[in-house]
């Protein structure tokens, strides 16, 4: 029987008012289905539209990396200043605690160490694995101009196929081997090949000329990588210009956790990426806050 509310105040149905279409605040997202739209939003914030991710996934080819040695020690305790940790099932497994709230980015490709030819992967993760674990994203690198090129990008569009099919967004790390150029021109070429072919987040490597000519030219957003450990101005430099030239976020592991204020420094980044302090303002703030850890 339909609802009988004749003594209930007068509807309205706000007949001048356009409907709210709720466009999606980031880049090339709008057409997503709502999960991994959802997804999206607890990595990327959506008040400032960037993202701090924590990368402590080194160990699944270096073994255990200097400042990864105990992560329960040295790398719980910064999970909860950033906005995303991007790891490998082993360690969220055995160290992380199940209460964190963060989302998660899971490193989805391994195979070779660092004593093989880096390029050599395959997929390394299932998806029903990454849906148990209640992953945000799941990611892998791409080795463009490596010597297993083809078989990186067919392991990309593999994982894409599998998130999608589950509303899971998908990260393609731009791999650089030792023989190739860090230049615009070439993270142009990777970054354009992974969003070309399926991926909703690219991360890649800063290059001080025309790094707005890789972000500007990447329909998906752009995270940047921290590489090698850096003087903490430097980083902090670094992620500014990245963030002004069109990066979405920052994805740091060394810079942070062999930091010798690794809180501070985290920190710092956030200032830095979400509240756009300058770099000698988030180096201030830094060296003012380095006594928390």
């Amino acid at each position: 029987m339909a609802e009988y509310d004749k003594d209930k105040q007068a509807k309205e149905y706000y007949l001048d008012t356009p409907v709210n279409n709720y466009g999606f605040f980031l880049k090339g997202a709008h057409s997503l289905d709502w999960g991994m739209k959802n997804r999206l939003s607890r990595i990327f914030r959506p008040d400032t539209g960037k993202t701090v991710m924590l990368a402590i996934d080194h160990g699944y080819f270096q073994g255990p990396t200097t400042g990864l040695e105990r992560p329960d020690v040295n790398i719980v305790p910064l999970m909860p200043y950033a906005d995303a940790i991007m790891l490998t099932r082993g360690i969220l497994r055995t160290t992380v605690p199940p209460t964190l709230t963060k989302a998660v980015v899971m490193r989805c490709s391994g195979g070779p160490s660092i004593l093989k030819e880096l390029s050599d992967e395959e997929l390394a993760v299932d998806i029903e694995d990454a849906i148990r674990m209640n992953v945000a994203a799941i990611t892998l690198q791409i080795f463009v101009g490596g010597e297993y090129e083809t078989r990186s990008i067919h392991n990309m569009t593999r994982l894409v196929d599998m998130g999608l099919r589950y509303g899971i967004p998908t990260m393609a790390v731009t791999a650089v081997g030792k023989d190739m150029v860090r230049d615009a021109k070439y993270f142009r070429l990777a970054c354009r090949m992974a969003a070309e072919l399926g991926a909703q987040i690219v991360k890649t490597y800063y290059v001080p000329e025309d790094f707005d000519t890789i972000t500007a030219s990447c329909p998906v957003p752009i995270v940047m990588a921290g590489g090698k450990k850096l003087p903490e101005l430097e980083a902090l430099t670094m992620s500014w210009k990245a963030i002004n030239e069109g990066a979405s976020g920052v994805d740091m592991g060394r810079n942070i956790f062999q930091s010798d204020f690794p809180l501070a420094m985290m920190k710092a980044v956030n200032k830095v990426v979400h509240e756009h302090l300058d770099p000698q303002q988030a180096f201030d703030y830094f060296n003012s806050i380095k006594a928390e850890g």
